[in-house]
């Protein structure tokens, strides 16, 4: 898992790179790199990176907000080489020079994900290898049934929200909500928790000016849960991490908490955002499908390599004076890793054409010994849930023409801002199944006219899950009903 960035507006903190950085190492300084944040990196951030590998090869040199320095990896074979091989390249944000030498500034937008926390993300040696297994056999403990139930029931909520209308915005109105209403269920809270915190964690990927207060409700909210799980324990991660031997504090308890459910968040709904556009849009998808020739976990894994939820994911420092992709890197430069530049790097996938079925050696969920822990999860709300989606609106096609499709970007994510769909209007499968789907804001933070509201103090949503809704029986399946469609 990686920590998510709220995409904001750069700043302009130094007008020069600092000395003896990667900036340096190239004629015209600062001047001459690339920037990873505004309008070029927005506009087409994979044509970018394709400049930057054409230029410099597998690793380039590259500067972040306030024109700090940092190494780009671009190459396939080299994210494998930083990622495994935490002796040379840390996971420590602490080693960063310019942390240690009082160089960014407080405001930085870089400091949500890259200023160093007590999780696993951000150590090395066997203090991360303690928290991480903690978390790996928490999440290892779910099967696949239970998780396939949750996902199945709240895609049913989240479609009886809409389906009378014959129209829809899956991205606003699906894959926004769904990951977070899984994940709470996993975490061990009651369904009144998914609404709030869908919002308050939308607000904070945002950046807006009420980020910092959504931020301090999930924390709120993760800490009370924390100690309700100590006198009621429950089949769910929270309960596990507890009674984990390695016998986490509470502080690093919630703290893993708070990156599983905003990290998960972020990539899944991207994740099934990509996904929905490719099923609604691609002809070679549509053949593939209504044939069986592909089945939805296999576009997953092409949306996997294509269009990874994450494009680059920051979170290495040189901890030696060493060499990658022939660069020279110095002890507390840091690395970014460019997912997506090498899922197409032309050295092991020379033709981006050809589909990749089965093929999961992408690098979408990292590798090595950070290598998300809970990728399966994701890729269960995704495949699950559309194959839900899509038996209960069969005949759903896209609103507007693809082109007309709009996305929006930041130096980590590039996701669609909306994915209008139209379909056959019907009544709700069963009365009542919208129950915990009215989502709400929470307090003190930004609606979405843009107003603000008066400041609140956070409050928990009360406790006690009501109970499960009914699944619709009897359907005609996802794949008859494609094939039927495909074929009328």
């Amino acid at each position: 898992m990686t920590f998510p960035f709220p995409e904001q507006p750069g700043t302009t903190w130094a007008a020069t790179p600092p000395p003896e950085c990667p900036a340096h190492a190239r004629p015209g300084a600062a001047d001459g790199l690339a920037r990873l944040f505004g309008p070029e990196a927005a506009a087409d951030p994979m044509g970018l990176y394709e400049r930057l590998r054409a230029r410099h090869g597998a690793v380039a040199p590259v500067l972040l907000d306030g024109d700090l320095p940092a190494w780009l990896v671009l190459g396939y074979r080299e994210i494998l080489e930083v990622a495994g091989t935490p002796a040379r390249f840390s996971r420590d944000s602490r080693n960063w020079r310019w942390f240690r030498e009082g160089r960014v500034p407080p405001d930085s937008p870089l400091l949500p994900m890259i200023a160093w926390q007590p999780v696993c993300l951000f150590l090395d040696g066997e203090e991360r290898n303690r928290l991480r297994l903690a978390v790996t056999d928490s999440l290892d403990r779910f099967n696949r049934r239970g998780i396939r139930r949750h996902i199945t029931r709240f895609t049913h909520q989240l479609v009886d929200g809409f389906i009378e209308r014959g129209e829809a915005d899956l991205a606003e109105e699906f894959c926004e909500h769904l990951p977070m209403l899984v994940l709470t269920q996993l975490l061990g809270m009651p369904d009144e928790y998914g609404p709030r915190l869908v919002a308050a964690s939308r607000d904070m990927v945002a950046g807006t000016a009420t980020s910092v207060a959504s931020n301090a409700f999930i924390v709120d909210t993760l800490m009370e849960l924390v100690r309700s799980k100590h006198t009621t324990r429950g089949h769910d991660i929270t309960s596990w991490l507890i009674d984990h031997s390695s016998r986490l504090t509470d502080e690093e308890v919630w703290n893993h908490l708070r990156v599983v459910l905003i990290a998960a968040n972020e990539t899944t709904v991207n994740l099934l955002k990509s996904t929905l556009r490719m099923v609604l849009t691609d002809p070679r998808c549509h053949a593939s499908l209504a044939g069986g020739q592909m089945t939805l976990p296999d576009v997953v894994e092409q949306v996997l390599w294509s269009e990874p939820p994450l494009m680059t994911i920051p979170g290495r420092w040189a901890a030696v004076d060493t060499e990658v992709g022939g660069q020279k890197i110095e002890a507390g430069d840091m690395l970014l890793l460019s997912l997506a530049a090498g899922n197409h790097d032309p050295a092991v996938r020379p033709d981006p054409s050809i589909p990749l079925h089965g093929n999961r050696s992408h690098l979408a969920f990292s590798s090595g010994p950070q290598e998300c822990p809970g990728q399966n999860i994701g890729r269960a709300i995704a495949d699950t849930g559309i194959d839900t989606l899509m038996a209960r609106l069969p005949d759903v096609r896209l609103r507007i023409p693809e082109e007309e499709l709009r996305w929006t970007s930041g130096w980590m994510t590039r996701h669609l801002t909306s994915l209008p769909v139209t379909f056959s209007a019907s009544r709700p499968a069963h009365s009542g199944a919208t129950a915990g789907t009215a989502f709400e804001r929470p307090p003190g933070t930004t609606p979405h006219d843009g107003s603000l509201p008066a400041a609140e103090p956070p409050a928990t949503p009360p406790p006690g899950p009501p109970p499960a809704a009914p699944v619709p029986r009897g359907r005609t399946s996802w794949w008859a009903a494609l094939k039927a469609w495909l074929r009328g």
